[in-house]
C-alpha cells in the first residue's frame, strides 16, 4: 500500500490516462516509472510494444530527498524520453514526479494513477450492415463491450458494472433507449453490468439459458440456444460456443459476431474457469467442436468482433479489435490441430486465472454482493481469458 506523501516539492506536470494512451496509439516510447509496491506492479501494470516499465519503491525517494541521491535512482531508469510516474491513485507519484523535475529531469505525474488508467474507456465504430455498433475498449484489462443500435431502440453485450451509466448515456446520443443488457457468459475477470441497468434503469437483463443452470441467483431473460432478440430493425441471433464455459454464447448482429470468450484475435478460449483443472479436457473438447464445426457454418468473410483483447494484440486499421473468420482461420494454429493436439495444447500450457475469479464469477451469479468500490478492485488487473497464443509463427 502506498503511503499518503508530504507535498511534492515543486508543481508537477501531469499527464492524463486519455493522453497516455494517446502516447501509446501513437507507438511513441514511453518510460514508465512505477512506485507501488513489488507484487502490485507484477501482478498489473500499464504495459505495451512501445513501453518501459521499472518499479522502484516509493520509500526509496523519501530517502533519495534526504540524502540527496535523487541522480542516483533517476539515472537507473531505463527507457528514453520524459518519465511517466505511477501509483496507485496518482498521490504519491505526485511527489516523486516533483522530485524528479526539481533535480533537472522531465517528468510527469499520472493523475488518478492506476485507479485512472483503470477508468479509461473508449467506445469505436465497427462497421456493420444493418446497425450501429460501438466496440468499448478498456485499455487496462483488454475487456471489450458492444453498443447495438437500431431505429431507436440499443443493446448492450458484456457490460461492465462500472461503465453502466455510459452505455445508457451513448444510447441516448443515438436517439436510442437503451432496451437489452446481455451478458454472453457468466464472466470471471469483471464485475458484469446487466443486473445495474436492470435495477437503476429498467434494462432487460439477458442471460444465456445455460447461464441460468449454473445456478444465477436472480431472474434475467432466458435465451434459448437458438433464440434471438430483435433490437430496432436488426436482431441478435444467438450462436452457441461451448468451450470457455458451458454457456458461451456469441450473438450475430448481421455479418458481425459477437464472440464473446470464445475465439480472440491471437487465441482461442481457456478451458478451466469454470470446471477447474479436472473439467478442462471436456470442455477443451467442446471448444474443439465449436472451432471446426459450429464456426464451420459462418461465411469467411464474417467479422469476429471478440470479448477481450492482449497488449500485444494489433488493432484495425478502424482501431477496433476484429478480424475477418478466414484471417483468424490462417493465423491461429488451433484451426490446424486435431482434437486430440489441440486438447494436449490448450490444457498444457494454461496462463495464471484472473484475479479475485472466484468471487467474481460467485457476484455475477448473484450468489455473492460487492459494493462499488469492492467491485473495482476486485476486477484490477489483466483478464487472462485466453489461452497461450495459439498465433502460427
Amino acid at each position: 500500500m502506498n503511503r499518503d506523501p508530504p507535498d511534492p516539492p515543486a508543481d508537477h506536470p501531469s499527464l492524463s490516462a486519455v493522453d497516455l494512451k494517446a502516447r501509446l496509439d501513437r507507438g511513441e516510447s514511453v518510460r514508465i516509472l512505477d512506485i507501488r509496491d513489488r507484487d502490485e506492479f507484477e501482478q498489473w501494470r500499464v504495459s505495451g510494444p512501445t513501453v518501459t516499465a521499472t518499479q522502484r519503491p516509493f520509500n526509496k525517494f523519501l530517502q533519495a530527498k534526504v540524502t540527496d541521491s535523487v541522480d542516483d535512482l533517476a539515472e537507473d531508469i531505463p527507457g528514453e524520453g520524459p518519465i511517466t510516474v505511477v501509483c496507485a491513485r496518482g498521490e504519491s507519484s505526485a511527489f516523486v514526479a516533483g522530485l524528479l523535475v526539481d533535480n533537472g529531469y522531465e517528468a510527469h505525474n499520472l493523475a488518478e494513477g492506476m485507479e485512472g488508467w483503470a477508468r479509461l474507456y473508449e467506445g469505436h465504430v465497427v462497421e456493420c450492415d444493418g446497425a450501429t455498433l460501438v466496440q468499448y475498449q478498456r485499455p487496462s484489462s483488454g475487456c471489450l463491450a458492444y453498443l447495438v443500435v437500431s431505429d431507436g431502440e440499443a443493446a448492450v453485450v458484456d457490460p461492465l458494472r462500472a461503465f453502466a451509466d455510459r452505455y445508457v448515456a451513448d444510447a441516448a446520443d443515438h436517439d436510442a433507449s437503451l432496451r437489452y443488457a446481455v451478458d454472453t457468459h457468466v464472466h470471471a475477470d469483471h464485475v458484469s453490468g446487466v443486473r445495474r441497468l436492470a435495477d437503476e434503469y429498467g434494462v432487460e437483463s439477458v442471460l444465456p439459458a445455460r447461464a441460468v443452470d449454473r445456478g444465477v441467483a436472480f431472474e434475467p431473460t432466458e435465451l434459448p440456444h437458438d433464440g434471438a432478440l430483435s433490437v430496432g430493425a436488426t436482431t441478435l441471433d444467438a450462436v452457441p460456443l461451448p468451450g470457455h464455459t458451458t454457456d458461451m454464447t456469441g450473438l450475430r448482429v448481421g455479418d458481425v459476431l459477437l464472440a464473446g470468450d470464445s475465439l480472440f484475435l491471437d487465441s482461442v478460449a481457456r478451458p478451466d474457469l469454470e470446471a477447474g483443472d479436472d473439467g478442462a479436457p471436456e470442455l477443451a473438447r467442446d471448444l474443439y467442436e465449436t472451432l471446426t464445426d459450429r464456426l464451420a457454418a459462418l461465411p469467411s468473410t464474417m467479422l469476429v468482433a471478440p470479448g477481450h483483447y492482449a497488449e500485444t494484440t494489433a488493432p484495425a486499421s478502424d482501431r477496433t479489435y476484429t478480424a475477418t473468420l478466414g484471417t483468424l482461420r490462417e493465423r491461429l494454429a488451433a484451426f490446424r490441430l486435431d482434437e486430440t493436439a489441440f486438447v494436449d495444447r490448450i490444457c498444457g500450457d494454461i496462463p495464471p486465472r484472473p484475479a479475485n475469479f472466484e468471487r467474481i464469477i460467485a457476484i455475477n451469479l448473484g450468489t455473492e454482493s460487492a459494493d462499488d468500490d469492492t467491485a473495482f478492485e476486485l476486477e484490477l488487473g489483466p483478464n487472462n481469458c485466453a489461452a497461450a497464443p495459439m498465433d502460427i509463427p
